[in-house]
This record gives structure tokens, C-alpha cells and sequence, in this order.
């Protein structure tokens, strides 16, 4: 077994790029993903890593030899001090993956239901946003100008996997993918719109989620139809983001399931 154990060896520097920057991501067409967690998601989703990288320490765990198996990939390990340098946590759990971007999603027209984020920077909220998308059949994720990178480590940290579940795509004009996508658009705002359980949440529906403070841009939140407010208790100013979006797909998805026949 040979154990890299050198900073400069070519092949880390890459990945130590390709987690920190996002312009290399995008140049490269790749990603680092880490942990066993989001390995087992990758390969589940029938994504075969380009590379996978074994911390010296996490070489002789059961679970990560049953991850090298099941990826049919021939495993490159690194010196703990080594993989530390490309992990992000603070304590790295000893396995990740260069993979391939998957293509973005462009058939906005056919989608179901899409939520566009506007100006969210917050990775852990971008990724939570993410997670709920997929857990309650929002399909397809539109990032616009100034959100957190899709795939930066935190990002896909929060997500728990949800990368390889729903589609994604990156958008320099959230008007005009709003155009793409042709549905029904709705709007969450702190105050003054209809409560989600007595909206008309049926149909093709797309969501704008803007970041907290300065909310979703006026020119884009005039080209929702229907504005939606989540009641709060008096003391409560706002919801975090990520929170009120689980929200409105739960009771979207609730709406969606009550009116279904049968």
C-alpha cells in the first residue's frame, strides 16, 4: 500500500483547488465531495468517482473498504496531516471523491416545480434549501447571481446528499430562466401575502427564496403571481430562510398529495 505523504504531489494540490475555489470547479468541470455519507449518495445516484482518496487513518475502516468496493475505483491515500489540508470539517471523517459535474438542468419548461434562490450567500442555508428541495419533490434548484457556490464544501455538507437527487443550475438572469420555466411563479414574504394552506399551490409551480435582510429582488418578486406569507406568533419578526422554504414545499407537497386522485 503506498501512502502519499508529500504537499507537493500534483494530485493534492488539485483537490485542495478544486475545494477551495470555485472558478477551478467550474474550469475543471469537477468537485470534491467528502465523507462516506455523501460517497455512498454519489454512488447511489450511479455517479462513479474520477478519483477517490482514503485518509492514512480511514484506509482500515470497515465502511470505507466497503465504499472503495462498491465504486470500483482503486483508491489513492493520503498522510492524515495531507488529508486534513483538502477536508473542510474540522474533523474529517477520512474518505472523499473527485467526481464529474453532473450537467445542469436546462429543461426548466418540463419540470414540475423549481424553486430560484436570489442572492442567498449562505452556504448552510443554500444547502438546506437543497435538502428540503429533495425531500419534498421540489425537482430542480436555479442558483442565481450572488448565491453560495452549489458545490462548495459547505454547501454540499448541508445538503446531505441531495446533489445527486435533484438538478441543478447555475443562472446569470433569474428573470429569464424564470421565462424558461413558464409556470406559475410564488413569492415568500415576511408579511402581507396569503397563508400556504390557504394558497392556490396547484399546478406547475416555481419559488423565489431570497437572502434574509434584503429579500427577493423587486423586480423579480413583481413577476410572481402569488405572494405567500408563513403565520408567526407576534415576537417574530421572519423565519430564516431555509426554514420557511421546508415550510412552503412541505405544504406544497401536503396540497399536492390531497388533491391527487384516488
Amino acid at each position: 500500500m503506498t501512502i502519499l505523504r508529500s504537499s507537493d504531489n500534483p494530485r493534492l494540490r488539485r483537490w485542495i483547488r478544486l475545494a477551495a475555489d470555485p472558478r477551478q470547479r467550474r474550469s475543471k468541470g469537477c468537485a470534491l465531495i467528502e465523507g462516506p455519507h455523501l460517497i455512498a449518495a454519489c454512488l447511489a445516484a450511479g455517479v462513479k468517482p474520477e478519483a477517490l482518496i482514503l485518509s492514512e487513518s480511514g484506509a482500515g475502516r470497515a465502511e470505507m473498504a466497503q465504499l472503495v468496493r462498491q465504486s470500483g475505483a482503486t483508491a489513492t491515500i493520503l498522510a492524515d496531516k495531507l488529508f486534513a489540508a483538502l477536508a473542510d470539517s474540522e474533523t474529517p471523517q477520512g474518505i472523499a471523491a473527485e467526481i464529474r459535474l453532473p450537467r445542469e438542468a436546462t429543461d426548466l419548461n418540463a419540470v414540475a416545480s423549481c424553486v430560484f434562490l436570489d442572492g442567498i450567500q449562505d452556504a448552510g442555508n443554500v444547502g438546506t434549501i437543497l435538502r428540503s428541495a429533495a425531500a419534498f419533490g421540489v425537482p430542480v434548484a436555479v442558483l442565481g447571481p450572488g448565491c453560495a457556490d452549489a458545490w462548495s464544501p459547505k454547501v454540499l455538507r448541508a445538503a446531505m446528499g441531495a446533489h445527486f437527487s435533484i438538478g441543478l443550475r447555475r443562472s446569470d438572469d433569474l428573470a429569464s430562466d424564470l421565462d424558461r420555466f413558464g409556470g406559475r411563479v410564488a413569492v415568500a414574504v415576511p408579511r402581507g401575502g396569503v397563508p400556504p394552506a390557504e394558497a392556490d399551490l396547484s399546478g406547475r409551480l416555481g419559488w423565489i427564496m431570497g437572502a434574509e435582510g434584503h429579500g427577493v429582488s423587486a423586480a423579480l418578486a413583481a413577476r410572481a403571481g402569488l405572494r405567500v406569507t408563513i403565520p408567526m406568533r407576534g415576537g417574530a419578526e421572519s423565519l430564516n430562510v431555509s426554514a420557511a422554504a421546508a415550510i412552503l414545499f412541505y405544504e406544497s407537497a401536503r396540497l399536492r398529495k390531497r388533491g391527487a386522485p384516488g
